[in-house]
């Protein structure tokens, strides 16, 4: 009898506590998001945009860590899906509207109420964007992401102000481009459009050598220049979405007019 009880109490002590591999990871990602609104308060926005990217990274680790060592839990979705929030949602806004954005002020209040207008929608997307993902867990398709994933999103933000920055623009000078790339991505973080979520590429069984060459040359591609490379890659994945529908709508009259079957005279 004794021996049972002390079970049962290993077992709800297990359930109130945390595994701490990937809410570590987790955990680290936020720090990287956090770090990215301090750097970027300092001025040193080529950092900022680093850590978002880092962030992304541990973002992509720490679900896949906890699949494979069985460690899945409400908890760890709920503070993945809150740490997103602050490194693809308000970082991502508050480094571009400290780089650039701010700057609109100097031209009229007016102007610059739309420059914060512009990294509010981006975050306000990004958080229903984030709300909607949770919901729709285990009733859409695993192939398909609707709407620009927040990673995604942010990654296309920060990149396009590493690479001002590495090209040694100045971000008032690029204003008109930095409103229009942040609330492109915070529209399409809400859209339907469907954005390929790469779930069904198998990494625990054999592939063919040419996806292993692929890995290869991408990686060698990105180290040559990396805010390039990382940013137009991002903006291809960010219009991608828009360009699966478009070409799905083109076809469906197609497939509609060959599934008539002719009619007998």
């Amino acid at each position: 009898m004794s021996e049972n009880t002390e079970t049962e109490d290993q077992i709800t002590k297990r359930r109130k506590g945390i595994y701490l591999l990937p809410n570590l990871i987790t955990t680290a990602g936020l720090f990287g998001g956090f770090y990215g609104i301090v750097a970027a308060m300092n001025g040193h926005f080529e950092h900022a945009a680093i850590a978002i990217f880092v962030a992304m990274i541990l973002d992509g680790l720490d679900g896949r860590v906890a699949r494979l060592t069985n460690t899945q839990t409400a908890f760890g979705a709920e503070y993945d899906s809150l740490a997103d929030m602050v490194s693809f949602g308000v970082a991502p806004a508050l480094i571009m509207y400290t780089w650039s954005l701010s700057s609109m002020a100097e031209l009229g209040w007016q102007w610059g109420k739309i420059g914060w207008m512009v990294v509010f929608i981006y975050t306000a997307a990004a958080a229903l964007r984030l709300a909607r993902f949770n919901t729709q867990i285990g009733t859409s398709d695993k192939r398909f992401f609707i709407g620009l994933p927040s990673p995604a999103a942010a990654a296309c933000v920060v990149g396009f102000i590493w690479v001002s920055v590495d090209q040694d623009y100045v971000g008032k000078d690029m204003v008109i481009p930095a409103a229009i790339i942040t609330l492109l991505a915070g529209l399409l973080m809400v859209s339907n459009f469907l954005f390929s979520s790469f779930k069904e590429v198998d990494f625990k069984h054999k592939v063919p050598f040419a996806v292993l060459l692929v890995g290869v040359l991408v990686l060698m591609f990105a180290s040559f220049d990396p805010p390039k490379v990382l940013f137009a890659g991002f903006v291809v994945y960010m219009l991608s979405g828009p360009l699966i529908s478009l070409i799905r709508k083109v076809k469906r009259p197609k497939k509609a007019k060959a599934a008539k079957v002719p009619e007998e005279k």
